[in-house]
C-alpha cells in the first residue's frame, strides 16, 4: 500500500473514532451527588427509582453500553434496544435485540417484535421512571411499527420504490413517520415515564431533530399532507398500494405526555474536525466542508469534489501536501433491478471521481500524487460488506490492466464488484457509529519543485 493511501485510510479513521459512542458518553454524561448531567442540563436522581433505556440504531449498543457505564450504578436500570447483526453486546439488565441481518437496511418482523416490546416497557413506565432513549443511524429501519390498516410489506415497497426514484432522506423519512405508530414522536407519545431524555449521534445533515431515526422522540413538523406530496412526485400513477394513500388520509394525532429533553452527542461535523485535526498532524494543509442539506447524486459529488482536487494539482504548491476532507451523503439512481450490480453511494461517488480523473488525461507522476476516498463511517455503504472505496495509482493502474470499462460498471450500480476486482474497497465490518459519510481527497507534492 502506498504512503498516500495510507494517509488517507488513517484519516478516515480519525474521523470513525472521534464518533464511537462511548467516548462521546463518557465525556458527555455525569453523574455526581445525585444529580445527572448532560452537557448544559441537569436531572435531580432522587425524583426517580429506576432508569429505563431504550434505542435503536447502528450504535445503539455501544451507546447503551457507554450509558451504563457513565451511569456506575446510581440507580437500577433496565431497558431494550434494536440492534442490527454483527453490532450486538450483552449488556447487564438490557434486552440486546438483534432486529436486521448485516447489510440490509431495511425493517424485519424481528425488528417489529422488538419495537412492540419498547412500546410496552416505556407504556408501563411510572412517574419514578426516568427514560433515556439512545437513537442513532439506521434506527429508521430498526422500529418499524406500521399504522393499522397497512403491513410491513407495504412500507417495505415504499421505501424501496422512493429510494430507487432517487427521494432523500427527508422525504423519506416524511412519509415514513406518516406510516409509523413509532416514528415522529410516536415513542415519546407512547412514554409513560416522569421524563425522556434523548441522546442522539446523528445520521442526518444539519442534524434535523425530526429526522434522524425518523424522530420517534421528536414531535413531528410535518404533515400528513406533506408525505402525500412526497408520493405525488415520485408517484404519479400510484402505483403503490391504495392502503399507503388511505392511511395518510386518515392520519391518528400522537399526543405528548412526558417532559422531553433531546441532545446531539455527536454528528457529521464531529468527524470531519477529527479527520481534519490528523491531516494537519500528518503534515497535510486541509481545509474541510461538512454538507448542511441533501447532496443530491453521488457521481454529482464525485466529480464536484475531484474537480476541486484538480483545481490545487493544477496550482503551485511550494512542496506542501494538501488534503480536503469533506462530509456528506449523496443519493444513488438505480438502474433497472434485472441489469443492477453491487454497491453503495461511496462507491458510486469513487467510480464517479476515478471516471473524472481519467478525462482530465493526468500523467503518471500526477496520478501518484492523489488519492479519492469515500466510506460510511457505519462501515456499511449500501447492500455490501464494504464501508466504500479509494482511488489511487494502484487502482488505476489495475483497471487499465484487466481492460475494465469503468463507465458500464457506473451505469449498472456495480461499483463494488470493479473496486473488488482492483484492490479498491474500504473494508471494516460494522463500526458501531454512524454519521452519515467522511471523503478525503489528498494531493503529494510536486517533486519537481
Amino acid at each position: 500500500m502506498n504512503q498516500l493511501r495510507q494517509d488517507a485510510l488513517s484519516i478516515w479513521r480519525a474521523a470513525v473514532d472521534a464518533v464511537r459512542p462511548q467516548s462521546l458518553l463518557q465525556h458527555a454524561v455525569v453523574v455526581d451527588d445525585s444529580q445527572l448531567r448532560i452537557g448544559g442540563s441537569t436531572w435531580d436522581l432522587t425524583l426517580f427509582d429506576r432508569i429505563v433505556i431504550v434505542g435503536a440504531g447502528k450504535a445503539a449498543t455501544a451507546m447503551a453500553e457507554g450509558f451504563v457505564q457513565a451511569l456506575d450504578g446510581c440507580l437500577p436500570v433496565t431497558g431494550w434496544i434494536n440492534v442490527p447483526q454483527g453490532t450486538e453486546k450483552e449488556i447487564d439488565d438490557i434486552t440486546v435485540h438483534v432486529a436486521r441481518p448485516p447489510g440490509v437496511n431495511e425493517p424485519t418482523e424481528a425488528g417489529v417484535r422488538g419495537t412492540e416490546a419498547i412500546l410496552r416497557l416505556v407504556g408501563d413506565a411510572t412517574e419514578r421512571d426516568l427514560c433515556i432513549a439512545l437513537i442513532s443511524g439506521g434506527g429508521s429501519a430498526l422500529l418499524p411499527a406500521p399504522v393499522d390498516g397497512i403491513t410491513l410489506d407495504d412500507k417495505l415497497a415504499v421505501t424501496r420504490f422512493l429510494s430507487s426514484a432517487g427521494a432523500n432522506i427527508g422525504q423519506l423519512n416524511t412519509v415514513r413517520k406518516h406510516l409509523s405508530r413509532v416514528k415522529g414522536g410516536g415513542l415519546l407519545a407512547a412514554c409513560n415515564a416522569g421524563d425522556m431524555i434523548t441522546l442522539v449521534l446523528s445520521d442526518v445533515l444539519g442534524d434535523p431533530l425530526d429526522l434522524i431515526a425518523s424522530g420517534p422522540t421528536v414531535p413531528d413538523p410535518s404533515t400528513p399532507q406533506q408525505a402525500i406530496d412526497v408520493l405525488r412526485h415520485y408517484d404519479p400513477e400510484r402505483t403503490l398500494s391504495q392502503r399507503i394513500y388511505d392511511a395518510l388520509e386518515k392520519p391518528t394525532a400522537k399526543k405528548i405526555a412526558s417532559a422531553a429533553t433531546t441532545l446531539v452527542i455527536g454528528s457529521n461535523q464531529t468527524a470531519v474536525t477529527a479527520a481534519a485535526n490528523r491531516a494537519i498532524e500528518l503534515g497535510y494543509d486541509c481545509s474541510t466542508e461538512s454538507a448542511a442539506r441533501s447532496e443530491g447524486l453521488a457521481e454529482d459529488v464525485g466529480r464536484a469534489l475531484t474537480d476541486r482536487l484538480l483545481g490545487r494539482l493544477n496550482r503551485p504548491d511550494h512542496g506542501i501536501a494538501g488534503c480536503f476532507v469533506s462530509g456528506g451523503e449523496p443519493t444513488v439512481r438505480l438502474c433497472d433491478e434485472q441489469l443492477r450490480g453491487k454497491g453503495g453511494r461511496n462507491q458510486q461517488l469513487a467510480l464517479a471521481a476515478y471516471q473524472r480523473l481519467v478525462e482530465s488525461e493526468l500523467s503518471e507522476s500526477q496520478w501518484k500524487r492523489v488519492v479519492v476516498l469515500s466510506g460510511g463511517t457505519d462501515g456499511e455503504d449500501g447492500p455490501t460488506d464494504a464501508a466504500g472505496a479509494v482511488v489511487d495509482c494502484d487502482v488505476h493502474h489495475r483497471i487499465v490492466g484487466q481492460k475494465i470499462d469503468p463507465e458500464s460498471f457506473l451505469r449498472r450500480n456495480d461499483a463494488y464488484s470493479l473496486f473488488d476486482a482492483v484492490n479498491g474497497l474500504i473494508v471494516t465490518g460494522p463500526t458501531g457509529t454512524n454519521v452519515c459519510d467522511v471523503r478525503v481527497l489528498l494531493i503529494a507534492p510536486d517533486s519537481r519543485n
